[in-house]
């Protein structure tokens, strides 16, 4: 370790591990992380980011990682991303969302094309749930893709709080080079799809949610179709829940999202009716700030812009959230990738009234090209 010092990258604190961890993976640059949780009560890395950093250790072959004794400091050296066909049960603290935003950062730059089941939560109130990954996610990879029939997001098993029990199975083409995207058009809504589930209670609370929510949607829109998911024995989990995902299809194809789950006990449950109005507000607010990608996907569309080919990539999206800032700030600490911020207003008249902070993201792709 003595001689390699000076060319590791040293960050502190727990904040934005992910985001330092698969770019070291992408940048092939070592990190050290210290002083983590060390004022904490329970200091050092927590079960679920040890978790993360074995699901790591499956994706590439040749990564080495030392932890301090107290877990509050560690060395993280990247190997070659493999991909292949892997499994991983995921920490139940966290939703299967958390891995699922790293496996989707890493699997088009894998050596073979990826096929991974995650088992976990499927859908908490924390991460990203499944469904919104396959509603939004994939569509903004799929925009980089040459081919992106293969790219595909299937929900086996559904799984809530606290006992997990859901299953899920991504699957991405391993691909030679990203390629650059102009993507400035984010159209009009013209309809509203999404799924309501209900696992291992009365199948009428998903009826009751998604009446309220279109109660709120038909309002804004008439073309809303809300589909129930009602699964049963093992395909519904180990543990009571229920909530829902939402999203809207624009007229260019851009697809904006809301969603929301019931909590774990000991918190008191959350009315059907009120969850309904709620999904529907979470929707609309998305749909308020207006851009070509969702919020909850900014720093994923970010990723894939920087390691395009040698050429210019412009996405337009809603006002940067600050998880969106920091990752703009890493990708010029790991390669150096600075991106071009400016006001985006629509030549459109009548789009003016959405989404008036929108901002025009330009940068030049580094050509990343990965070890075949």
């Amino acid at each position: 370790m003595g001689p390699l010092r000076k060319n590791i990258i040293s960050f502190k604190g727990s904040n934005y591990l992910r985001q330092r961890l698969v770019l070291s993976v992408l940048s092939g640059k070592a990190i050290n992380i210290s002083e983590i949780r060390a004022q904490s009560d329970e200091p050092g890395l927590q079960e679920y980011e040890v978790n993360l950093l074995r699901l790591l250790d499956k994706l590439t072959n040749g990564t080495t990682l030392e932890i301090n004794e107290t877990g509050t400091e560690f060395d993280f050296m990247p190997g070659a991303l493999i991909g292949g066909t892997l499994e991983h049960e995921c920490c139940k603290q966290r939703g299967i969302g958390y891995y699922l935003e790293v496996v989707l950062s890493l699997a088009p730059f894998c050596k073979k094309a990826l096929s991974i089941t995650l088992r976990g939560v499927t859908n908490n109130e924390m991460d990203p749930s499944v469904d919104l990954f396959k509603a939004a996610a994939l569509p903004i990879l799929g925009k980089f893709l040459v081919i992106s029939s293969d790219l595909t997001l299937v929900i086996n098993k559904r799984g809530m709080e606290p006992e997990g029990g859901g299953e899920v199975v991504l699957n991405c083409p391993a691909v030679r080079q990203l390629r650059p995207v102009q993507v400035k058009d984010s159209g009009k809504i013209k309809r509203i799809r999404g799924v309501v589930f209900a696992l291992r209670v009365s199948p009428s609370i998903a009826n009751r949610i998604v009446e309220a929510a279109k109660g709120e949607l038909l309002h804004f829109l008439p073309d809303v179709f809300i589909s129930v998911d009602h699964r049963k024995g093992k395909q519904s989990g180990k543990s009571p829940g229920y909530g829902g995902c939402i999203y809207g299809e624009s007229t260019t194809g851009v697809v904006l999202t809301g969603e929301t789950a019931s909590r774990p006990p000991p918190s008191p449950p959350l009315a059907p009716d009120d969850m309904g109005r709620q999904l529907a507000w979470t929707l609309l607010e998305e749909v308020s700030r207006g851009g070509c990608v969702d919020s909850s996907f900014q720093s994923l569309a970010c990723l894939y812009m920087s390691l395009t080919q040698k050429d210019v990539s412009q996405f337009v999206s809603g006002p940067l959230s600050p998880y969106t800032i920091s990752f703009l700030r890493h990708l010029r600490t790991f390669f150096g990738v600075t991106f071009k911020l400016e006001p985006y207003q629509e030549e459109n008249e009548e789009n003016l009234r959405t989404g008036v902070n929108k901002v025009l993201l330009t940068c030049l792709g580094v050509g990343y090209n990965k070890l075949v």
